[in-house]
């Protein structure tokens, strides 16, 4: 449910997660105000937040006048002033230090009402965004969604040593009435909760190709028709406490050894990069994606997804 004390959300940069995030404030009510730092760029992000919208339509989640109506709540701009009166600010530029130093300068000098300034960086902790901040050092967060963030719901919150009292628990009031999960951090750890299993996975898949033992495809068939589909309805250690921590305490003991404890990427993803196999860009990665229907694999990405938009849409 949206928030009465939040008047004024703001979003500086555009691009996957800015886009995807004006979509889902303004789905909620919310004015919203998203600075962008290229002008001929603002017609491609327009189109871009309509094609979210579209999309929602067209699987039957809002009616067809949705966006004409949220869109009243959203402005480009190029002039950070407009973002002054701003509760809660997203940052969203890409991971370059020295760029995010310079935002949080300007959001310091012309953003006086700003409680939370929140940081959607996969990379940097709380306490390397805000070493170069003065005014606002308590208020630099990490809020790291996963892309889009206006359908996957979860985000990952951490705050660092300056972060000050109820910025976090704010920030995670906001993104709650977005009705998105938002998980706070006892402290921060690089990669964060998501990134940090989804590697760990990853490192054990390539460890699978690597050593010989299956193909690409048998790892997602695993993946697709084992335990996957179960972790969307439970968690794994829900899990595993149902099954009896002594049948899991001789399992880790048996695999745990064998496991793969690389520490960087091994040949089987460095010698398809060598080579330019890049994945689907190049059209040949661990698959062969010259011949594939690119809108029906979209179809795939967002089908488990669509369940979690039932947001209290503005009316007018």
């Amino acid at each position: 449910m949206k928030l009465d004390s939040v008047k004024h959300i703001g979003i500086i940069g555009l691009g996957m997660i800015g886009d995807s995030l004006s979509v889902l404030t303004t789905g909620h009510g919310y004015r919203t105000t998203c600075l962008a730092r290229n002008p001929d760029r603002i017609p491609v992000y327009k189109e871009t937040y309509a094609m979210y919208f579209r999309q929602m339509i067209e699987q039957g989640l809002m009616p067809e006048n949705q966006m004409e109506i949220c869109e009243k709540y959203l402005k480009y701009t190029l002039d950070i002033s407009d973002l002054k009166d701003c509760d809660i600010i997203f940052e969203c530029v890409f991971e370059d230090i020295e760029l995010k130093y310079s935002i949080y300068a300007n959001i310091e000098a012309n953003c006086p009402n700003v409680k939370a300034i929140c940081s959607v960086s996969s990379s940097f902790v709380p306490d390397v965004l805000s070493a170069k901040a003065t005014k606002y050092k308590d208020r630099i967060i990490v809020t790291h969604p996963f892309n889009p963030a206006h359908m996957v719901p979860f985000f990952e919150l951490c705050g660092g040593t300056d972060t000050g009292e109820g910025v976090l628990e704010f920030a995670k009031e906001v993104l709650e009435s977005l009705d998105r999960k938002p998980v706070i951090l006892k402290k921060p750890a690089p990669g964060f909760i998501g990134n940090r299993l989804q590697f760990a996975l990853w490192r054990e898949a390539l460890n699978l190709i690597e050593s010989g033992i299956c193909d690409p495809k048998d790892i997602d068939t695993c993946l697709n028709f084992s335990f996957c589909p179960r972790y969307t309805s439970i968690g794994i250690f829900e899990h595993f406490d149902n099954g009896g921590l002594n049948l899991n305490i001789t399992t880790c003991n048996t695999v745990f050894p064998t496991l793969s404890n690389m520490s960087k990427a091994p040949p089987v993803i460095t010698d398809r990069i060598a080579r330019g196999d890049l994945g689907a860009k190049t059209g040949v990665g661990f698959y062969d994606w010259r011949e594939t229907d690119m809108d029906a694999y979209r179809e795939r990405v967002n089908a488990p997804y669509w369940r979690f938009i039932n947001w209290d849409l503005p009316k007018e």
